[in-house]
């Protein structure tokens, strides 16, 4: 039996209006006079073991608490409730480029979102030429970032991302990245990953590769899990309460 990557227990994330946070005089008599909008809960006791080995997707519709989850996993957001336990070394793609300045260099950029990701500069200057192969940037990288297509770009920051070899992958809307042929080889990467009993998670509305790409699926809404099981039955769940205007 595999042994556990993330276990989440009790999970609940609520968000307040700004006014809310840090009240002073001149929002309290302004609140006697307007009610302040209710508190968003946008997780609901959550309750989520994946397993080391699995690529693990999660669906549902704008709002429905995906990424504020994968936040959560990523420790870059506090639950107000609950527990979090995360067993390895995480590499969190969350937005691709985090961390880089578009003015400089793409290999200034490597030392950036290396150092952002968690590197030391000696780690970086040991990996710089193999992202710089992985990336198939060439000369380019002596150019500025913002002088790159975005398939150039893209492949960049996934090479970066990867460059700590995590044994955890968070992904939000980013499966494969770059042209055909790098996404083959990010795919490739991934598989890797999960054959060392490395852990993928992946938030995506791209039901297809969801299905295609995942073991198991998580179905969020309004921020419960509504089904929880092998990717393919839980995608076409999905998709059959969408097409009946129940989801």
């Amino acid at each position: 039996m595999s042994s556990p990557a993330i276990v989440a227990e009790g999970i609940t994330v609520r968000f307040r209006p700004l006014v809310d946070r840090r009240p002073t005089l001149r929002r309290s008599i302004g609140r006697m006079q307007h009610r302040v909008t209710e508190e968003i809960t946008a997780l609901d006791n959550v309750d989520l073991t994946i397993n080391k080995g699995e690529a693990f997707g999660v669906i549902g519709r704008n709002g429905a608490g995906k990424s504020t989850f994968l936040k959560v996993m990523a420790k870059t957001l506090r639950p107000d409730e609950g527990t979090i336990n995360v067993y390895g070394k995480t590499s969190t793609l969350l937005q691709l480029g985090v961390g880089f300045n578009r003015q400089l260099s793409g290999r200034r950029n490597i030392y950036l979102g290396g150092l952002a990701a968690g590197l030391r500069k000696k780690e970086i200057d040991e990996k710089f030429d193999s992202i710089v192969e992985y990336a198939a940037l060439g000369e380019a990288i002596e150019r500025p970032v913002a002088t790159y297509s975005s398939g150039m770009f893209s492949r960049l920051a996934f090479s970066v991302g990867m460059a700590i070899e995590p044994n955890i992958l968070l992904l939000d809307e980013v499966l494969a990245v770059g042209d055909e042929a790098f996404r083959e080889k990010s795919l490739t990467t991934m598989r890797g990953l999960l054959r060392s009993k490395g852990t993928i998670v992946f938030v995506s509305h791209a039901l297809a590769n969801v299905a295609e790409f995942c073991d198991r699926a998580a179905w969020l809404s309004h921020g419960k899990i509504q089904s929880l099981g092998p990717a393919e039955d839980v995608v076409q769940e999905y998709r059959t309460a969408v097409h009946a205007g129940k989801a």
